[in-house]
């Protein structure tokens, strides 16, 4: 099972940022071989969505960032121990409830996402507002979900 919390930056333990640290760059840089700068300004304003396991170890992770109206999802993440199983579906459902709860002034949630998994966000109800263009040489799109308040 998953279990999940939310903490802003200033949160964090020094071992979650550890953690949090080490599965984006497992998977962003190294996985992906995207080699560009992976920790940024934005971590330090943003909600950091954890997912551990039973034995406390970090398996999913995602960020919100706050914007003037709106939310963005980013560093949408599940270690390779828990892909297949559905985790990612339950991370991004848990990242729309948090943008909901924690930010009740936001009127949409804001995604940049891989092209290939388009139709993923589109079964949590996100629309492609973009054409497929390529970011850190990966494919994406930019796509949004209206927040109901």
């Amino acid at each position: 099972m998953i279990h999940y919390v939310a903490k802003f930056f200033d949160q964090l333990t020094t071992k979650e940022l550890w953690s949090i640290y080490k599965l984006r760059v497992e998977i962003f840089v190294v996985e992906q071989k995207c080699y560009y700068q992976e920790v940024d300004e934005d971590d330090l304003k943003s909600l950091h969505l954890i997912g551990v396991d039973d034995d406390g170890n970090l398996v999913t992770y995602a960020r919100l960032i706050p914007e003037k109206d709106h939310v963005r999802i980013g560093r949408v993440a599940a270690a390779k121990s828990v892909r297949g199983n559905g985790a990612g579906r339950q991370l991004v459902a848990q990242a729309i409830i948090c943008a909901h709860d924690d930010f009740p002034n936001a009127d949409q949630i804001d995604i940049q996402a891989q092209a290939y998994l388009q139709k993923f966000y589109e079964s949590m109800g996100f629309t492609a507002t973009s054409d497929v263009y390529l970011e850190t040489e990966i494919p994406h799109l930019d796509m949004i979900l209206g927040i109901d308040n």
